[in-house]
């Protein structure tokens, strides 16, 4: 959950969109694993319970408020499991950690026995569970439930960011979870022969999100569906796609303290400052009339670094310049180390993840990359078109229900905010790469396009009111 902890794109939903809710009237609750960061924010901290786990581990349930953010929250006061050096998922070198199947099964278990009346002052309505990692609550709620366990079983809503991370384990590991053999079957967890906590939440939660309404469609296709779209076929009539928002408390050019100078639609000119620094800060020649290209991301395959790798040439002789902020796969992390050493002056790679500078570059570029095979949502488009920096994508996903290509009609009618290509391919990729050029160009149209692009309301009001019918909807039946 941002800020206390961050590996992407998921901390930043679960950091806005509880936020949102309340903002939007719902009682809302948070439940976290207790990882450092997010027990130090915890205030006012109560004992609910203490949770003994179907493998035989203890953890201390919290009830507490967070102080960055002022949500009430459940914290899992695990450190056997949650106080270890390294990321949530790995240790200091990079290995995953053994117990993940545990680790992220009690989530799962706690959430389930919160559904179940464990806490005796508060029932939710709704239990909305995130992602694989959490994706074990709607199973052990089901079969709590097919118990007979104590208290109302609310509704159980699940949401996608990314059904290629599914959280997969072995058929071993499933007998320690303590669910019945029976849900380790197609009706259920097993996927070719293995566990997949993704599955989990599709299969028994009784209504699925994801996080835009392309990507809805897009996983019941064998090409996206990463072998769960049968499923997701099966369930289309419980499946609704809503566009993730932007934290705009965050993320705004008009009052963010990361950035040199501050600027908004009306007023731009504080970007032109933000360009030079950026430039400087990086090492890259400080040329303010130098299209300036940007990529915050995972160093991954998924997100199609691989094309900008065999396009950058074109990029670099037509004058343009690149500043890569991100880290991942070791052989794309070298990869753009060395196209760093092979261009000073006009490429800049920072292999690692920094919040502030992520910032500056946003605010600093031209344009922001995102050439993604495939993408759920994405936010990283929209942090651009928020600074003025405008995206670059494949028409996938998120990617296109966000950005609309610079085409003639779509500059004639004001839609046009970025650049749009397809297929996944190197030269639709450098196409779209020379449209920005031609833009840029133009300086008064491409002032017009950017001012247009700021304008474009990208917060989380939108994303909250859908979600708030969402539940009333599934409350009614």
């Amino acid at each position: 959950m941002f800020p206390l902890l961050k590996t992407g794109g998921l901390a930043d939903v679960a950091g806005a969109l509880p936020v949102a809710l309340q903002q939007a009237g719902a009682d809302v609750r948070v439940l976290l694993p207790g990882f450092a960061p997010v027990l130090a924010d915890l205030e006012h901290a109560l004992l609910v319970a203490n949770v003994d786990s179907p493998w035989g581990s203890t953890s201390h349930l919290r009830f507490g408020r967070l102080r960055s953010s002022g949500l009430p929250a459940y914290v899992l006061d695990a450190p056997h499991y949650y106080q270890r050096e390294g990321s949530p998922y790995e240790d200091a070198k990079r290995r995953s950690h053994a117990d993940n199947h545990r680790r992220f099964a009690l989530l799962g278990w706690v959430g389930a026995k919160l559904s179940h009346g464990l806490d005796k002052t508060w029932q939710p309505n709704i239990v909305h569970s995130h992602d694989w990692h959490a994706a074990l609550t709607p199973a052990y709620a089901a079969f709590a439930g097919a118990a007979g366990a104590a208290g109302a079983a609310p509704v159980q809503v699940y949401t996608i960011h990314n059904l290629a991370y599914q959280g997969l384990f072995t058929r071993a590991q499933f007998v320690e979870l303590g669910l019945p053999a029976t849900a380790f079957a197609i009706q259920g967890l097993e996927f070719h022969d293995q566990m997949s906590f993704m599955k989990a939440g599709l299969f028994y939660a009784d209504h699925l999100t994801t996080v835009s309404p392309s990507y809805a469609q897009e996983i019941q296709t064998p090409e996206q569906g990463c072998g769960l779209d049968g499923l997701l076929r099966e369930r289309s009539a419980c499946l609704t796609g809503i566009l993730n928002g932007v934290d705009e408390t965050v993320w705004d050019p008009a009052q963010d303290p990361a950035i040199v100078a501050t600027y908004h639609a009306q007023r731009p000119q504080g970007k032109t400052r933000c360009k030079a620094a950026l430039q400087a800060r990086m090492g890259l020649a400080v040329q303010p009339n130098a299209l300036l290209f940007g990529i915050v991301s995972r160093l991954t395959e998924q997100k199609g670094l691989q094309l900008v790798l065999s396009a950058v040439d074109d990029l670099l002789a037509w004058g343009g310049q690149l500043v890569v902020l991100g880290s991942g796969d070791p052989a794309l992390e070298q990869a753009w180390r060395q196209l760093a050493i092979d261009h000073p002056g006009a490429v800049a790679v920072h292999v690692g993840y920094d919040e502030d500078l992520a910032h500056q570059v946003f605010a600093g570029t031209d344009v922001t990359l995102v050439p993604s095979r495939f993408e759920p949502c994405g936010l990283t488009q929209m942090y651009g078109l928020k600074y003025g920096s405008l995206p670059l994508v494949h028409r996938v996903g998120g990617l296109a229900d966000t950005v609309e290509d610079c085409s003639l009609e779509n500059l004639d009618s004001g839609r046009a905010n970025g650049f749009v290509f397809h297929p996944f391919q190197v030269n639709a990729l450098r196409r779209a790469i020379e449209r920005a050029f031609a833009l840029y160009k133009r300086s008064a149209q491409w002032r017009a396009v950017r001012a247009g692009a700021m304008r474009q309301p990208l917060g989380w009001e939108a994303a909250a009111s859908q979600y708030m019918a969402l539940y009333r909807s599934l409350l009614a039946k």
